[in-house]
């Protein structure tokens, strides 16, 4: 048999030794959100559980079935939240993939083209500032149905971030990266494939970052408008409806909305580090 010596037990990590840095990491997050749920339920006790449920009312009352059963679905817009999620994400997915695409094509038209894009930046300056919402009525004017009102609300919300992110990043390739590109005399199209497109990439994916919150935040409040179905419906819906447990109901899908919006923002920026660094 092998002896144990003191300094062959101390070479030998024990579990807690190993478990330390992880914990460590942790604290931070189980501090300040535990911190959180605790002033939470403390100020729900002090304006009344019926104005504001705390997060252990909120679960009661959400549990059975919109927690246990996120995907339950009786028919017409009585779904669940996790049903009521995907049907938001579809409109997103369509508003702003529509979004990214023409958005990159005008901003790398007004990055490469300085008299077009000095004529056209007042109106895009203008546009920017309009609030999403304010387009919603001329949609439905236009389109006559309120779910391409909505996707066309996502689009125009989401669009110039994208744009201006996009033609910013252009102006600012380095001016050797063009002295080069004129001193051999490379194309247009290998001009915008080597340099332009390599350069902007950060920029771009800035843009689809900044964009895609927006555009979650834009569906969320067209969907309490018009809309059949989706998390902004089912937030407008539970505080139409009343009830004892519509407060819940509505904090519960709030949590839901900010969950997702941190999923959606995550994506796009992983996606734009492994497009940086050549998808390795």
């Amino acid at each position: 048999m092998t002896a144990i010596t003191p300094g062959s037990r101390s070479r030998r990590p024990s579990k807690l030794g190993r478990l330390q840095p992880g914990l460590r990491n942790l604290m931070p997050y189980l501090i300040c959100i535990g911190g959180f749920l605790i002033a939470w339920q403390i100020l729900s006790l002090i304006l009344g559980m019926a104005r504001l449920p705390g997060p252990i009312n909120v679960i009661v009352e959400t549990w059975d079935p919109y927690i246990s059963q996120p995907f339950f679905d009786d028919g017409g817009t009585s779904k669940g939240l996790g049903w009521q999620i995907l049907i938001s994400l579809q409109r997103v997915a369509l508003g702003y993939g529509l979004a990214a695409v023409v958005g990159i094509a005008i901003g790398g038209v007004l990055g490469l083209n300085r008299f077009i894009g000095k004529g056209l930046d007042p109106v895009i300056q203008v546009l920017r500032t309009v609030p999403p919402l304010a387009w919603f009525p001329i949609s439905l004017m236009v389109f006559q149905d309120a779910n391409t009102s909505a996707i066309f609300v996502i689009f125009i919300t989401a669009i110039w971030p994208i744009i201006i992110n996009t033609a910013v990043g252009i102006r600012e390739i380095p001016q050797d990266y063009t002295n080069v590109a004129r001193v051999l005399r490379l194309r247009k199209g290998a001009y915008i494939r080597n340099i332009v497109i390599p350069a902007t990439v950060p920029y771009v994916f800035t843009g689809l970052r900044i964009s895609v919150g927006l555009a979650w935040l834009a569906i969320v409040a067209a969907e309490m408008l018009k809309a059949d179905g989706g998390i902004g419906y089912f937030i407008w819906d539970a505080y139409n409806a009343g009830g004892d447990s519509s407060s819940s109901q509505i904090i519960l899908a709030i949590i839901y909305v900010g969950v997702v919006g941190l999923a959606l923002d995550r994506l796009v920026a992983y996606v734009g580090s492994r497009v940086a660094k050549g998808g390795n």
